[in-house]
Order: structure tokens, then C-alpha cells, then sequence
């Protein structure tokens, strides 16, 4: 028989995709760490359309581990997409989301639950203080992307914190209700405002495997930042257009009067910059406006953002959830 909600403390939520090498050392580090707190939990780990033996290493893992909850999706559909799944289908009062390549330690999870317990609080950040395995341009991007996310959002978005995160069900109650189509979690959590704290670790090396995020996920996690939370890009276009009005109303000034004082000469080199100059301002405008336009799309169309295949917990597959997507929401 299912368990309900409530009798669950915890759940964790594990967004996998091709992971088949670090799934036995997760589960050595992660069952000792759950099993010591004590209390009843599961682990929802969601096989996000993975083309390796991901699914069926989860499946026979699960016959010695009955904690162990596997949830599959249809296709892949990215990595935001699968974490909401995991978080939407968690039973726990608490859920952390975590991800398979063991850079964010299981062993702060304990420390976590404590906090929120202690202090009362709906949300716990894990922030990473300590990024030296990370190659320099990764913690110069990462800085970046923060400082322009706590600029756009509000100083609410903490510096360095991932998906590594403690939720309560309140929480998890009113992402499910919000009408996103594109949402990116680490910018949504914190616009709720809920009571939040911080455990801080240091981020390890991946234990093993490839990279999930390369630098093009990267800027597609960036562009729907940005997109999602901020009007920003279109004021540039705006501001780029003004300027583009300034520049010409100079130009036809100068040129109107060199016409005047007889000292015109052949003028290709200012007509071929200044044609240039409009031509690009206004393909930057409609892209950015493009950008807009197809969140727009997307939302119009309210396609689910993801299907559920399979769920250990339920006897039948399950029909598909219309949901929050993330970045690269038809594949990563």
C-alpha cells in the first residue's frame, strides 16, 4: 500500500540522466547518511529518458533498498524538468534536491533537516564556499551569472547555491500552483520569500561520469534566467534604438552641415558604418524580442513539460503532469 504524505519526513530528489557509473557509489554514501537520521524517508530518483542502463541499475538497486522510489520519464526532457517531477511527486514534509555526481555532499542533508527544524524555516540553500575543484573560467561564469541574477531578482538569490536545497511541502505547494512554463528553480525558490537559511560545504569533484551542464547549457540556463525574471533585455533594445535615433540625428546634423560650408567629399565610410551600425541594432531587437515571443508561444500552447513512464510507487504508469519546464526543456 502507498504511504501517504505524512508519513514521510523526508524525501530526496535525484534528477538523473546517463549516471550509470556513479549510481552504486551515490547509493554508498547517501543510504548511511538517510538510514542513520532515523526517520522514514524515500528517495526519488527520476531517470530523465537516460540512453544507458541508468533505469535498470535504479530497478535492481531498489530490491535491497526499499526506500529507493524510481520514477521515469518518457523522453528527455532536461534537468529542470526532471527535478520538478521528483519535487512535485515527493511525499515528504521535507524534500531535498540533490544531483547524482556527489559534487554537493549527502552528508549535509542531516544538517539541513536540523536548521529547518530548529529554526522554523521552509527553505535551506546549500551554499558552496569552497569552489577550488571547479576550473577557474566555471567559477568566473558562476560568479557572474549570480551577481546578474541578484541584480535582475532581487538580492534574495544566494551567491553559489545550486539545486542542492531543502524545501518544505508549503513551498512545493505554491511552485505547483505557479503558471510558469520556463521556470528556473534556483531563481523561483527565492522569489517566494519563504523563511530560508544556508549550510555551507565545499564542492567536491565529480565522482564519476561526464558533465551534464557543458558551457552551452550553461548560457541556455542564463538566457532563461534572464528571460523568465526580467524585462531587462528589452529595455537594451529599447536603449539601442535611442541611440541609434541619437547617432543618425548626429550624423544628419554634420552632414547637413559639411552641405552648407561646401566641404562635402565622397562619404561611403560613414554610410557603410552607419548602415551597418542600423542593420545590427534592429536584428538585436527582433531577436530579443524572438526570445519573448516564444516563451509567449510555449506558454499559449501549454504543452506538459514532461511525461511520466514509470513510477515504483504506483501500480499503473501514470499520465503526463503539466508543469514547470527548465532550460533545454526538450532535451540536455
Amino acid at each position: 500500500m502507498a504511504m501517504d504524505k505524512t508519513d514521510l519526513t523526508l524525501s530526496v530528489v535525484i534528477p538523473m540522466y546517463n549516471e550509470e557509473a556513479v549510481i552504486g557509489l551515490l547509493a554508498g554514501r547517501l543510504r548511511p547518511v538517510l538510514d542513520g537520521l532515523n526517520e522514514p524517508y524515500e528517495v526519488v530518483a527520476v531517470d530523465d529518458g537516460s540512453s544507458d542502463t541508468t533505469f535498470p541499475t535504479l530497478v535492481g538497486l531498489r530490491r535491497s533498498w526499499p526506500q529507493l522510489r524510481v520514477v521515469r520519464l518518457r523522453r528527455n526532457s532536461g534537468h529542470q524538468a526532471a527535478l520538478t517531477a521528483g519535487l512535485f511527486r515527493a511525499r515528504g514534509a521535507y524534500v531535498v534536491s540533490i544531483d547524482a555526481d556527489l559534487q554537493d555532499p549527502p552528508e549535509k542533508i542531516p544538517e539541513m533537516l536540523s536548521l529547518a527544524r530548529e529554526k522554523q524555516l521552509d527553505i535551506v540553500y546549500g551554499v558552496r564556499n569552497d569552489r577550488t575543484t571547479d576550473t577557474r573560467f566555471k567559477r568566473w561564469t558562476a560568479s557572474g551569472y549570480y551577481r546578474m541574477m541578484r541584480r535582475l531578482v532581487g538580492n534574495g538569490v544566494p551567491s553559489n547555491a545550486g539545486d542542492f536545497r531543502l524545501l518544505s511541502q508549503a513551498t512545493i505547494d505554491v511552485l505547483r500552483q505557479l503558471p510558469e512554463r520556463t521556470g528556473v528553480l534556483r531563481l523561483l525558490v527565492p522569489w517566494v520569500g519563504f523563511p530560508s537559511g544556508e549550510v555551507v560545504y565545499a564542492r567536491e569533484e565529480r565522482a564519476a561520469g561526464r558533465t551534464k551542464y557543458p558551457l552551452h547549457k550553461m548560457l541556455l540556463l542564463a538566457a532563461d534566467s534572464v528571460t523568465s525574471f526580467s524585462a531587462a533585455p528589452l529595455r537594451i533594445a529599447t536603449l539601442l534604438g535611442i541611440g541609434g535615433v541619437v547617432l543618425c540625428t548626429a550624423l544628419a546634423v554634420i552632414g547637413f552641415f559639411a552641405y552648407l560650408t561646401s566641404s562635402t567629399v565622397s562619404g561611403w565610410a560613414s554610410l557603410y558604418v552607419a548602415v551597418l551600425f542600423l542593420g545590427a541594432v534592429q536584428l538585436l531587437c527582433l531577436g530579443l524580442l524572438g526570445e519573448y515571443v516564444g516563451r509567449i508561444y510555449t506558454a499559449v500552447q501549454g504543452r506538459p513539460s514532461y511525461f511520466i513512464g514509470y513510477d515504483s510507487a504506483e501500480e499503473e504508469p501514470t499520465q503526463a503532469e503539466p508543469v514547470l519546464s527548465g532550460p533545454g526543456g526538450t532535451g540536455r
